[in-house]
């Protein structure tokens, strides 16, 4: 006999205006409990020190929260100059300290240039990455040293925000598995200064942004207003093309085989988003001109609380 599982199907997306000093899945289980749902996800996790922008997904929505993972970042960070440390971050302990030199707009404008566009990054041993199923931050808290690849990563832009004669405020608009940190450090080293980040806020990931962020003390106090608080499961992915079904496609696909449709303009294996009666059943896969196979589906059978 199958075990029923805890709590009420919720689904949906919440985008979370994540507090510092608390991690990002301590975040997600606090969340999950407010709603009291039977599963939940997030898309990308922050450091504890780092605040903003964490999408946290419900039910049916964590189908589809990989698209998010693989999305663009822009963050707001602070760099202090003239000081290193262990971490990277302001976590950890300053081993290094170095004059700052005069610094202007345009100096530091000139820097930010140059690591603008397609760069490479070593991860710094405080993060999650693992190694041996073990993440690096705690091995690195035993004192151990691992080789790490190199990751080459996009920086679209790098906005001077503010600088002064200790540190500087940018907006980083980047790809996907950039560390904000590791590049505070670079900065610091083409300076010839050292620097490290203390402080740094997510403000965007793909299509949502902080304009729609809800904050605990928001969730906690109006229990009734969460469910119009979620965003519909398909919010995760609008980038892609939508096709509406006809009754037999739909029935068709929902059973796992191939439907007829009228799109004549997408190019096969394409994906798309597909619809019936306006409801969003999930992704398809172009197969050839007219025809849609399945590709992820969700199941409405359990919208009870729910975004969609």
């Amino acid at each position: 006999m199958a075990r029923r599982r805890r709590g009420v199907p919720v689904n949906g997306v919440l985008l979370l205006d994540k507090p510092t000093d608390m991690s990002s899945n301590h975040a997600l289980q606090r969340v999950r409990r407010l709603f009291r749902a039977q599963k939940a996800g997030h898309t990308g996790t922050l450091d504890p020190m780092a605040t903003g922008l964490l999408p946290i997904c419900f039910g049916e929505a964590t189908k589809f929260s990989s698209y998010l993972l693989e999305a663009d970042k822009v963050y707001r960070a602070r760099i202090r100059l003239g000081e290193t440390t262990t971490t990277g971050d302001a976590e950890g302990d300053v081993v290094e300290r170095h004059e700052v030199p005069p610094l202007t707009s345009e100096s530091v404008e000139a820097v930010l240039i140059q690591f603008q566009g397609d760069i490479e990054q070593v991860p710094p041993m405080h993060s999650a990455l693992k190694h041996n199923g073990r993440p690096l931050y705690e091995l690195a808290r035993e004192g151990k040293t691992i080789e790490r690849a190199v990751r080459h990563v996009t920086v679209y832009d790098t906005r001077l925000l503010s600088h002064d004669a200790e540190a500087i405020e940018l907006e980083v608009s980047c790809s996907k598995g950039t560390y904000i940190r590791t590049l505070a450090e670079d900065i610091g080293r083409y300076l010839g200064c050292g620097a490290h980040l203390t402080a740094l806020r997510r403000l965007k990931s793909g299509p949502f942004d902080s304009a729609g962020m809800k904050v605990f003390p928001e969730l906690e106090r109006s229990p009734s207003d969460r469910e119009a608080m979620l965003l519909p499961v398909d919010s995760l992915v609008v980038h892609l093309p939508w096709l509406a079904l006809k009754d037999g496609a739909a029935s068709s696909l929902l059973h796992g085989q191939s439907g007829k449709v009228e799109a004549q303009d997408l190019e096969p294996d394409t994906l798309v988003r597909l619809y019936h009666d306006a409801a969003f059943l999930g992704l398809g896969r172009i197969k050839a001109v007219g025809q849609v196979v399945p590709h992820r589906l969700r199941n409405t059978a359990d919208d009870v609380v729910s975004g969609a």
